[in-house]
């Protein structure tokens, strides 16, 4: 019964994953629409995807919520830009809420993802050596893989969220942690979301690099120290 019911979910997200894809492949407006929102991540505006999201009107924040969701499944593509885009254009407390919910909405999807149909599909949807990276990470922080990579802007938490529904966490603990451990992140990229203009735009970018490169320098200091004391 139980392996009956795991190939039914198996059978489900397939079928969902290749109407997705079908849609992309054959539907014009869809196609039109998917290209607008890739080129609009690689543009690294926050802008762009503000005006995109405000342009649904009374949907807007429906609409950011299912991008949220769209860019954890499509790692690596940046969520800051769209807790941004929220804070400038719903205030930086109403952003923080719809980032954060959206964003754990979208966790909990990678990690089923990678529960149910394991390691090959979430290989695909992500990368080999970018899961094997978080694997490391799980065998030597456990649980605080999460706490740790969330804080850390260029590591992608969607991998992680795919890492970690390979192992044997429970839904519960990882559900857990990552609303911990990306809280304090959303809140303070809301709150700086909401002010960024012109110039201020340029300056917290820059605080921001500053800060991810001081919190990896530590990390890869804390491994280096590790590894030296189990020789």
């Amino acid at each position: 019964m139980k392996k009956r019911k795991e190939w039914v979910k198996k059978g489900i997200l397939i079928v969902l994953l290749l109407l997705c894809i079908a849609a992309y492949l054959w539907i014009p407006g869809v196609h039109s629409v998917m290209n607008r929102v890739f080129k609009m991540f690689a543009s690294g505006d926050f802008t762009i995807v503000r005006d995109f999201v405000a342009s649904y009107g009374v949907y807007a924040a429906l609409i950011s919520f299912l991008l949220m969701i769209f860019q954890s499944i499509a790692a690596p593509l940046p969520a800051f830009l769209i807790t941004f885009a929220n804070a400038n254009l719903f205030g930086w407390w109403k952003g923080a809420i719809l980032s954060w919910s959206s964003a754990m909405a979208g966790a909990a999807v990678c990690f089923y993802i990678a529960k149910i149909l394991g390691r090959d599909v979430a290989e695909k949807l992500t990368s080999k050596a970018g899961l094997e990276q978080i694997d490391t990470f799980f065998e030597r922080y456990g649980k605080n893989t999460i706490l740790i990579c969330r804080l850390l802007p260029f590591v992608s938490f969607d991998i992680v969220s795919y890492a970690a529904g390979l192992t044997s966490m429970s839904f519960a603990s990882f559900f857990i942690a990552t609303g911990i451990g990306q809280l304090p992140a959303t809140i303070v990229y809301s709150y700086v979301g909401g002010m960024l203009t012109g110039g201020a735009k340029l300056l917290v970018t820059a605080l921001l690099l500053i800060f991810a490169l001081s919190a990896f320098i530590f990390m890869l200091r804390k491994i280096y120290m590790d590894r030296q004391s189990r020789k």
